[in-house]
């Protein structure tokens, strides 16, 4: 298993059943569910120094998504196109949420996620075993869609095991 197959497997590991589609919309659910139970307050919170605020997991759930998603679209297209990496940690830094509200955020979330739903529902067998080169690694449409739903629930536990304890102690 390559490096890269190890560090998705991570992710695809996270997804509960093997109806990924069905999975795709429980997170986006649960995930506006976790959000909305935050104040905004609460959403510039982060539990520790360097490390980003909830609305900032957010916002890098979103980048995440659209990338994702595009680079489906590029593949499911048949461009053959070697597509980049992209750095989350340059993304971050580049956030300026301050001034944004955690209800905006949220609605961005929801409309990101419908288009992704609406794109992958309507995908053919074929077209989702199509596949293409980002980030020096071949990847399948299937794949890159359950890595959103993957990584989307990777960062609702790391939210739920490290920043709402947290939270919670401060109330």
């Amino acid at each position: 298993m390559t490096d890269f197959e190890k560090y998705i497997q991570r992710y695809l590991d996270l997804i509960p059943s093997p109806d990924w589609l069905t999975e795709m919309r429980n997170s986006c659910g649960n995930t506006v569910a976790v959000y909305s139970s935050f104040s905004e307050i609460q959403a510039d919170y982060t539990y520790a120094e360097g490390k980003w605020t909830l609305k900032e997991v957010l916002q890098h759930i979103i980048d995440a998504e659209r990338i994702y998603s595009y680079r489906a679209l590029r593949f499911a297209r048949r461009d053959k196109t070697v597509l980049p990496g992209w750095d989350e940690v340059s993304y971050g830094e580049t956030y300026e949420l301050v001034n944004r509200s955690l209800s905006s955020l949220m609605e961005e979330f929801e409309v990101v996620r419908k288009s992704t739903l609406l794109f992958f529902e309507n995908l053919e067998k074929t077209q989702l075993a199509e596949s293409g080169r980002a980030n020096e690694n071949e990847m399948t449409v299937e794949l890159l869609g359950k890595l959103i739903i993957g990584h989307n629930i990777h960062h609702l536990n790391v939210i739920d095991e490290r920043y709402i304890p947290n939270i919670n102690q401060q109330k």
